[in-house]
């Protein structure tokens, strides 16, 4: 049996809030304990309520009456020691960045390394502390749109968009996509915010070739040969027998409003043809 020294009310209700709102578990289970305590809760009680021994109860006790609030923290030092020091962990790091989605290689490198043999647990452990995660990667495409040629053909989209929402036309997008048995996009150890790319690759694939307004109305056709332009013509072909409306293809340097005549659309073409190299040039970059 042991005794506890009365808890005045202010302390009282300090435990309370670092029961209820401490982050620590062991602190939270410290300040648990002392309100019961003082509530005359007996040992026995207490040892069951807390899965712990007699000495456990009488160094809570201890440290209570011997150093107050403070004695709820762990003191520095507590715990097991660090097995690696910082340098090492970085190195650690690199290895995981080489070899994101092996661990096991990783802990081989730190065995013929250092020799020094840890479990995969405390490999993760190091690798988030470093403010790494296991999250996905990302497919990388190849080459990124010039960024001038880009905001020209956004450009020209809003255009687009602007007749359509006119009613003088009616846009239509066409677009290819695949679909394939490869697996999905991996995962593994990246810094977080950041995500490895990797190369995307051909296999066979079911081809799907889409053309859709943005009311969502699509026109699909599906095809287990390559997409070339005899298959988007056929494509088109087939799209345009069910549109009852006057139809056209837009073609980069060609107006809208040169599709209202034959003659207008030949005018064009003409002065397109007459002064390509000086107003109409083709970037090869």
């Amino acid at each position: 049996m042991f005794f506890i020294k009365e808890i005045n009310s202010l302390s009282l209700k300090l435990l309370e809030r670092i029961y209820r709102q401490s982050r620590h578990h062991q602190v939270r289970q410290r300040a648990h304990f002392l309100i019961l305590a003082s509530q005359g809760v007996k040992v026995d009680e207490l040892m069951r309520i807390f899965s712990v021994s007699y000495k456990t109860i009488y160094n809570w006790q201890n440290r209570w009456e011997s150093e107050g609030m403070v004695g709820l923290y762990n003191k520095p030092g507590r715990g097991s020691k660090k097995i690696f020091e910082r340098s090492q962990e970085e190195e650690i790091r690199e290895w995981a960045r080489l070899e994101p989605r092996q661990i096991k290689r990783v802990l081989q490198k730190v065995k013929e390394e250092w020799d020094v043999v840890v479990s995969a647990e405390t490999i993760k452990r190091i690798l988030k502390r470093l403010s790494m995660s296991w999250h996905r990667m990302r497919r990388d495409v190849f080459g990124k749109p010039d960024p001038l040629e880009y905001k020209d053909k956004k450009e020209k989209l809003s255009e687009l968009k602007r007749l359509e929402d006119e009613g003088k036309i009616n846009l239509y997008y066409l677009d290819e996509a695949g679909f394939c048995l490869i697996p999905t996009v991996p995962y593994g150890w990246q810094n977080i915010g950041e995500y490895l790319k990797i190369k995307s690759r051909r296999s066979p694939r079911l081809n799907v070739l889409g053309i859709m307004s943005r009311k969502n109305h699509l026109e699909t056709y599906v095809s287990s040969q390559t997409i070339n332009s005899d298959v988007v013509v056929a494509c088109i072909d087939t799209f345009f027998s069910t549109v009852n409306k006057r139809r056209f293809i837009k073609y980069q340097w060609i107006e809208i409003d040169a599709y209202s005549s034959w003659q207008t659309f030949v005018t064009s073409l003409e002065k397109i043809l007459r002064e390509f190299g000086q107003n109409y040039v083709i970037n090869f970059d």
